[in-house]
């Protein structure tokens, strides 16, 4: 059974959504195309890229979710209902004031640590509870990050590999430390988001 954490001050769920390659940046738009409109949440999504290229994955993942995608800027206020990303040399993070972080990436080494980057301040700082969703990707990115999230009270999902080979991101985030509490298509876990923010909201 997944964990519910409410905050008393009823605080909005922040959803971290993290990616690599093509394939992670389909599965993406998919799971923001499917999420419930409004979402109740603050979005924030990392997918692995080059730092010194021209990245249109704003323009991407808005034209294919059907809800406002923002890069954001340091120290920024999130606003729930909204999907955050960051540059592709300025990893999204999380401060501990809840406000937005830029992890500056020039030499490339963050590239392929972005969603850990995200994940462990969002189960370290969120104001309310968290959501942890790993979707395709190579190497095991996330999963450390995404165990976080579940030490935290916060609720981890994982989209299905389907005996996919070489195992990446998603084989290695549910055979990390910590139960996962939902490994399923992008439809179920865009349900079960839904579900725990509603039943969140309501208790």
């Amino acid at each position: 059974m997944y964990n519910i954490f409410v905050s008393e001050t009823g605080l909005p769920f922040f959803i971290a959504i993290g990616a690599s390659g093509g394939e992670g940046m389909t599965d993406m738009v998919t799971l923001l195309h499917l999420l419930p409109k409004p979402v109740h949440a603050v979005v924030l999504a990392v997918l692995h890229r080059p730092f010194d290229k021209i990245s249109h994955l704003r323009d991407i993942l808005a034209r294919g979710s059907g809800m406002p995608v923002v890069v954001a800027g340091d120290a920024e206020r999130f606003v729930p209902g909204t999907c955050y990303i960051g540059e592709p040399d300025g990893h999204l993070s999380l401060r501990s004031d809840a406000q937005a972080s830029l992890v500056t990436g020039h030499d490339d080494k963050l590239r392929n640590r972005t969603v850990d980057t995200l994940f462990n301040p969002v189960a370290a700082f969120s104001p309310g509870p968290a959501i942890g969703i790993i979707l395709s990707g190579s190497l095991d990115d996330g999963s450390r990050g995404l165990a976080a999230v579940h030490a935290a009270s916060g609720v981890t999902m994982v989209l299905d590999p389907r005996g996919k080979w070489p195992p990446g991101m998603q084989q290695n985030a549910i055979q990390h430390d910590g139960p996962v509490d939902i490994v399923g298509t992008a439809h179920m876990i865009a349900e079960m988001v839904g579900r725990v923010t509603t039943e969140a909201r309501h208790l």
